[in-house]
C-alpha cells in the first residue's frame, strides 16, 4: 500500500492514511465539497468501492449492494470526475 509523506514545520514524518466512511450520506457530503477532484469507482464480484480525491485526504466507501452502488453512482454530483477502474 503506497502512503503519502508529509513534512510538518517541525521536521517530523507524518504519513497520510485514507479515511474510511461508513455512511453512504457522509460520502455524498464529502463528494459535494469544493476541494473533491475526482472519484475512482472499483467493481469487484462481492462490492463496489467509491474512492473520492479531496484536497487533504483520500475518503472510501464500500458497498455491497450492486442496486445501491448504481445509485450512488447516478447520484454524484455532475462537475465531479469519474473514472472507473477494473
Amino acid at each position: 500500500m503506497v502512503h503519502s509523506i508529509k513534512k510538518t514545520l517541525g521536521e517530523r514524518l507524518r504519513v497520510s492514511m485514507p479515511q474510511e466512511i461508513k455512511e453512504v450520506k457522509d460520502f455524498l457530503i464529502k463528494a459535494r465539497r469544493k476541494d473533491a477532484r475526482a472519484v475512482k469507482i472499483k467493481k469487484n464480484e462481492t462490492n463496489t468501492k467509491f474512492k473520492i480525491r479531496c484536497s487533504r485526504y483520500l475518503y472510501t466507501l464500500v458497498v455491497k449492494d450492486m442496486e445501491k452502488a448504481e445509485k450512488l453512482k447516478q447520484s454524484l454530483p455532475p462537475g465531479l470526475q469519474v473514472k472507473e477502474v477494473k
